[in-house]
């Protein structure tokens, strides 16, 4: 796992197989907006989701009094077909760069049982010292928890 992996083309993000982590998600009624789909805006919070699920159920991770957090330092989404209530979403997770103190994770929604993603997106979560703010190093807990997400072969066949 090292700093300067390159990443793989969206393309290869489009389909279920990349992914090592999935969530189910039910859209809301609320997800909708006025021209009938899922609005953009809302996607960044299936994102949000998948990824802080997998860290607090799967690493135990309490962001509530953890000395050490992950916030957001950069997202990307790219729409490939659009969604609308009352679809269920499978938000695939996986990881493509684990740094000292960030990671890049992959994300891809999926219409439930598609093959092919609806959207595929790009999350950057840098961990800081609560009370400073500072970037730190990643706690080896938390490391421990991504490393089965990380996509090596997929950032080498890139």
């Amino acid at each position: 796992m090292t700093e300067g992996a390159t990443l793989p083309p969206a393309s290869k993000r489009h389909g279920r197989a990349y992914y090592r982590h999935f969530l189910t998600i039910p859209t809301r009624w609320m997800d909708n907006d006025s021209y009938g789909h899922v609005n953009n805006v809302t996607y960044y919070s299936y994102f949000d989701t998948v990824v802080n699920e997998h860290l607090i159920r799967v690493g135990q991770f309490d962001f509530r009094t953890a000395p050490v957090i992950g916030v957001a330092l950069e997202t990307s989404c790219q729409f490939l077909r659009s969604m609308t209530f009352p679809e269920t979403i499978d938000a695939g997770l996986s990881v493509e760069k684990l740094g000292r103190s960030s990671v890049v994770y992959a994300i891809g929604l999926f219409r439930h049982g598609d093959d092919l993603a609806a959207a595929v997106g790009r999350f950057v979560h840098v961990w800081v010292e609560r009370a400073t703010q500072r970037p730190t190093p990643i706690p080896e807990a938390v490391r421990l928890v991504l490393a089965p997400l990380f996509k090596a072969k997929a950032t080498r066949d890139a």
